[in-house]
Parts: structure tokens; C-alpha cells; sequence
């Protein structure tokens, strides 16, 4: 498989239950082929599992590529981990980028995986996760195993595994307090989870820790956060997301400094725990070019609660688009003739999400300067300011009761008691027509909140018609043209 095969990670995500045996042996196949040439584009669209050494991995692994009859594969780290098999240590696979397809679908599993991420089944248990889907806690377990090979226990089980690694190896925190910050019921549960998937004991674990890991350990202290690389797939161009940021940057709650190609986005987080600080960094791409060839971003996490490690990491990916298919979304859009150029000259262009779903609707309705308003009067202030970091953005239940009128007082009120969900398993066909029920609201607002705030890839707001050999990737469509200053249509 070489890079101009037009073979995307899309393309090996079918879900089996659309696939006779058949099929699905060829579907491995393909499979094999990208762990045989080390192929990058398919880390986190599935993992590999080797029968006769009992590891899991991401299809770049390095190591000497198995012999086909010893290789398994797996949707999710999750299921490989089901089926016993323990992750590998020198490509990490529990660090890839999240699938794209999550991203993407609409249906129950998709917005289960993206609640999973976020948290909910850690705060809520299957039953609270099934009651946000509307659906009976068997009938997630039994999709999400058809479909995953897991069901959601062993999923929030393997996100915890990943945030224990990720605290004993970047922090100095004591293992008892890192067990219940990544989320476990006790220290026991916690020493056999880690044992089971990384074959090591928690010390063994930090013990093992990368050279900069171990470096930033040394010199961490308790007020230095959490230090943190978002990997993505893929080209990727901070630029225009970094561009959007400063752009829309509400004074008290967001700041961006420093130059192009060196700026740093910054901003509170409301979390279901505390409250956090997160500063993300714009890396420069090889030799001070467009677009990061690291493959991730360098983030630093402020908590006043670490078990809110794993929902701040998630809402960072979605605000930064991380866990995209550059690939799959290039190939289609650079077969459009207007759209060809402008794919070239910005490969791996993303359509930039938000980190609180709610306050990115009342901001999309208010517009930025009114937003800074309600956060001075309305917000609240952080127990410890950090710089021009000084407040919450107001939450829609204290915006409801302080300022109930005209349309902001309707969307606020619309949010705090249900009517409209925005959170990450919100059906998304449901949440627009409940933003269209609010008095006032127009469908070319509901379009962005329903780009950004919703992670819809595939939206056309009103106005010149966008055409249907876009789908499913319209919205990022729209970001090319907006980029090369040719659609000024979003307000």
C-alpha cells in the first residue's frame, strides 16, 4: 500500500454487521496491508493483535510485521484488551488519535462512543449513558459489542487504563491519588486494570516512562499542570484554527498570545468536577512551514480536579478536530475542480469544534462583544486567576434567571432545563429542530452551532446551494472556501 492508494482509514471502518465472512477476510486483508507498510492513516481506526506474543498495536508499529495467520484485528483498544491481549510498549497504542468514524455517524453507537469518551459511563454508569441515548442499557451493550467488540464498561475501562498511564508517567502523583483521578472504584481495581493491559505493575509502568516523560517529572511541580501531546492523523494546519480562536476570543475566558506559528490558545474550563485551565500550543510545521508534521499537539492541563483529566482531553480534541481523516476528507474534496486547489494548498485543513457546547450557542446567537458582557456581570469568578484568565463563562441556568428576555433568555432557558441537548450523544437531526423551536433563533445560526458545537462534519447552512458531491465532509468543504476568502455566507 503506498500513499497514492485512494484506500482511507474510511474505508476499512464497515461495521461488521454489514459484512459476510467473506467480506470481512478481505476487509482483513486490507488491513494487513496497512500494518505491512506501517501505514500511519489507519492508527486508531483499528489495532492488530499479535497471537503468539499476546500485544496489541496500532498499525505503525515499528516492531518486525507478523505473519498474517498470528494477526488479529480489533475495532477498539478495548476489545483487543477483552480478548486478552496487552498493549505494546513501544508504540503506545493506547496514545493514537481517536477513529474518525465517531466523528462522522449519527446513530446510537456513534453517539455512545462519543459519551464514552467524554466521560459518562465514570459519572453515570451504562444505565445514565443509556438513558441519554434513550435506549435500554442491553441494547447498548448488545450494539456496541456487535459493532466494537466491547461493550461500555470495557470501553471506559481501557480510557481509564489510558489516563492512569499518562498520570504515572508525566506526573509525581502519589499511585493511590492517580488510581481514583483516572477514575477507578479502588486501588485494587486500579493495580489489576493496569497489570491486565500494560503487563506491569503502576510503578513498573512510571518506571518505564519515555525519557521527556521522565524529564518533566523531575522538574513538575504541583502547580506546573499536566503536560500533555494530543496526537492527531494526518496533516493538520493550526493556522486557520489558531486564526479562528484569536478571532473569537472572548476577554476573561479565552486569550491566544504570541506570534504566528508560535501563538497559544488558552482558556476555563467548566468540568463536571472543578474547573480547569488549558493552554494548547500552535507547533509550526518542519522548517517553520504551514501544517505540523509532529503529529500532535503540545497542551498543558491546570485541574482543581484530576478525575476531570479524561473529559478535558476529550473536549480538547473536539475543539481542535483531532481525531479527523485528513485523508478521506482530501480525497473527496480534492476531486472537485473548485475545490482541488485549495486542498492542495491546505492539506489536512480542519473544521474546528468548541469546548463547551453550551456556551458556544449562547456566543453564536450574542455575537462576541455581548458574550463579554454577560461574562463580566453574569460569570464566575475563578478561585485562583491565572493571568487574564478570570471567570466561568455564565452557565444557561444563571442566564435564564438573570436575563430571561428576548431570545438569548429563550436559548438559555432551552438549554438549562433539556429541551435543547447539546452534549456529545445528542442526536443531532433532534437538536437542531429543537434550536428551531426557539423563538428567534434563525436556521443560519443553527447551522454553525450545529458545525461546531455538535461536530457535524456535513453541514450546509443556508443560502448558495453546496453541492451534494461534497457530502459527507461539507462543513470542511466550507472551511477551504472561507479560508481562500470565498464564502462570506456564515452570518
Amino acid at each position: 500500500m503506498t500513499p497514492q492508494t485512494v484506500v482511507t482509514p474510511q474505508t476499512v471502518v464497515t461495521p461488521p454487521t454489514a459484512r459476510t465472512a467473506e467480506h470481512a477476510h478481505a476487509h482483513d486483508d486490507v488491513r494487513y496491508e496497512a500494518v505491512r507498510s506501517r501505514d500511519a492513516r489507519f492508527d486508531g481506526a483499528f489495532f492488530f493483535a499479535v497471537e503468539t506474543t499476546g500485544i496489541y498495536c496500532r498499525p505503525s508499529c515499528p516492531a518486525v510485521t507478523p505473519k498474517r495467520r498470528n494477526v488479529r484485528f480489533f475495532a477498539t483498544a478495548a476489545a483487543a484488551q477483552g480478548s486478552g491481549f496487552r498493549a505494546c510498549r513501544r508504540c503506545r497504542p493506547d496514545a493514537v488519535p481517536g477513529s474518525a468514524e465517531w466523528n462522522v455517524r449519527a446513530d446510537v453507537v456513534g453517539r455512545a462512543m462519543r459519551l464514552i469518551g467524554d466521560g459518562v459511563v465514570d459519572r453515570e454508569g451504562v444505565a445514565g449513558l443509556a438513558v441519554r441515548l434513550g435506549y435500554s442499557a442491553r441494547q447498548v451493550q448488545r450494539q456496541l459489542t456487535a459493532e466494537v467488540g466491547a461493550g461500555p464498561v470495557a470501553l471506559a475501562r481501557a480510557q481509564r487504563a489510558h489516563t492512569a498511564r499518562v498520570l504515572l508517567q508525566t506526573t509525581g502523583l502519589p499511585v493511590t491519588e492517580i488510581a481514583f483521578a483516572s477514575g477507578f472504584a479502588s486501588v485494587r481495581q486500579f493495580n489489576d486494570t493496569v497489570r491486565a493491559v500494560y503487563a506491569a505493575t503502576p510503578s513498573e509502568l512510571r518506571a518505564a516512562a519515555p525519557a521527556r516523560d521522565r524529564a518533566a517529572r523531575r522538574t513538575a511541580t504541583p502547580s506546573a499542570g499536566v503536560p500533555l501531546r494530543l496526537a492527531h492523523r494526518g496533516p493538520y494546519q493550526p493556522g486557520p484554527v489558531f486564526d479562528l480562536l484569536q478571532r473569537e476570543a472572548v476577554a476573561g475566558v479565552e486569550e491566544v498570545s504570541g506570534g504566528p506559528g508560535r501563538r497559544v490558545y488558552r482558556r476555563t474550563l467548566r468540568l463536571p468536577y472543578g474547573t480547569g485551565i488549558v493552554a494548547v500550543q500552535e507547533c509550526p510545521g518542519p522548517s517553520g512551514g504551514t501544517g505540523t508534521g509532529r503529529g500532535w499537539l503540545e497542551a498543558r492541563l491546570h485541574l482543581s480536579d484530576l478525575r476531570d483529566l479524561t473529559t478535558s482531553v476529550q473536549r480538547l480534541r473536539r475543539l481542535f478536530d483531532l481525531d479527523a481523516d485528513p485523508y478521506a476528507v482530501d480525497e473527496r474534496l480534492g476531486a472537485d475542480p473548485r475545490l482541488a486547489p485549495l486542498v492542495a494548498a491546505r492539506p489536512g485543513l480542519r473544521s474546528p469544534g468548541t469546548a463547551d457546547p453550551e456556551e458556544f450557542a449562547v456566543r453564536a446567537l450574542v455575537g462576541r462583544a455581548e458574550a463579554e458582557r454577560l461574562v463580566r456581570r453574569y460569570g464566575k469568578v475563578l478561585d485562583a486567576p491565572c493571568g487574564t484568565l478570570t471567570h466561568l463563562f455564565p452557565e444557561p441556568a444563571v442566564l435564564a434567571e438573570a436575563a430571561p428576555e428576548g431570545t438569548p433568555g429563550a436559548l438559555a432557558a432551552a438549554l438549562a432545563d433539556g429541551t435543547v441537548r447539546l452534549d456529545p450523544g445528542a442526536d443531532r437531526d433532534g437538536a437542531e429542530r429543537a434550536l428551531l423551536a426557539v423563538p428567534g433563533l434563525d436556521a443560519r445560526t443553527v447551522a454553525v452551532v450545529r458545525t461546531r458545537a455538535l461536530g457535524d462534519p456535513d453541514v450546509a447552512p443556508p443560502g448558495p446551494a453546496v453541492p451534494d458531491t461534497w457530502r459527507p465532509w461539507r462543513s470542511y468543504a466550507l472551511n477551504h472556501l472561507r479560508a481562500a476568502g470565498e464564502w462570506e455566507h456564515d452570518r
